[in-house]
């Protein structure tokens, strides 16, 4: 009588599955002596333990998402993982993807895209890390800023030159005090190479920056593409534009 293949494998079946089964029983009945949960088989093993940098990246991540709320503060365990990420690299890449993905569906020549100022198109990475990116300090942050000396984020310099040249509008709206930063932001502005634009000034706040675009969509009769920000009170609320774009930002949160 010949030997079906199935039948030839069968043994073969049961010793891999006894291969697998039997090292995961042996640990599921070591955690029960032990009274703690046992993780099934195929989970990986948990990875960083108490490294802080592990606890960096989950922050980070809720940070952008916009699930961590009321922060005012990087935490002191990252302070150094965020000067590494704002500082090395990986900062400017990502404002650089965020910037590709906007430029890519930007065509059109009567309607318009909104740009936030602060580290969306100006960096105030410098004041923050020697600060060692703390709390929000009105008084310091602006005298900072009447300097005019923040630096263009390169990435966002591209994307304004790159919609402007497809026949945008495009519009910088800023939560800066317009009586006591307003000619200093608009120079600033002119210097980074952010310059031809309409800027609006008030408080940085979702119910301010919403008016300033509801005006733009309503009274002034433009279509709002974009908007970009490093805040989501940025862009939330209304009018907020056919698509919105967000911006790394880990060292502050404006609600």
């Amino acid at each position: 009588m010949t030997t079906t293949t199935s039948a030839r494998l069968r043994p073969l079946a049961v010793g891999v599955a006894l291969f697998v089964f039997l090292p995961w029983l042996s640990y599921v009945l070591e955690a029960a002596e032990e009274g703690r949960a046992a993780a099934p088989w195929f989970w990986p093993p948990q990875i960083g333990g108490d490294d802080p940098y592990y606890y960096c990246l989950s922050w980070r991540l809720m940070v952008e998402a916009g699930n961590a709320k009321g922060w005012r503060a990087v935490p002191a365990q990252c302070v150094g993982y965020v000067r590494v990420y704002m500082a090395w690299g990986q900062y400017h890449r990502d404002v650089g993807a965020v910037a590709e993905l906007a430029a890519a569906g930007a065509d059109g020549l009567i309607d318009a895209w909104v740009l936030d100022v602060d580290d969306t198109c100006l960096s105030n990475q410098p004041y923050y890390q020697v600060k060692q990116f703390g709390a929000y300090d009105p008084v310091a942050f602006r005298a900072w800023a009447s300097w005019a000396t923040c630096p263009g984020i390169p990435a966002m310099q591209w994307l304004f030159q790159t919609l402007r040249g497809r026949g945008f509008r495009v519009f910088l709206v800023t939560g800066r005090d317009e009586e006591t930063l307003g000619s200093s932001t608009a120079a600033n502005l002119a210097a980074a190479g952010f310059s031809g634009s309409a800027a609006y000034r008030g408080q940085s706040a979702v119910a301010f920056k919403s008016a300033v675009r509801r005006k733009l969509a309503e009274e002034e009769g433009y279509r709002i593409r974009g908007n970009v920000g490093d805040q989501w009170s940025d862009l939330q609320g209304e009018c907020a534009g056919d698509r919105v774009f967000k911006v790394p930002n880990p060292m502050y949160l404006v609600p």
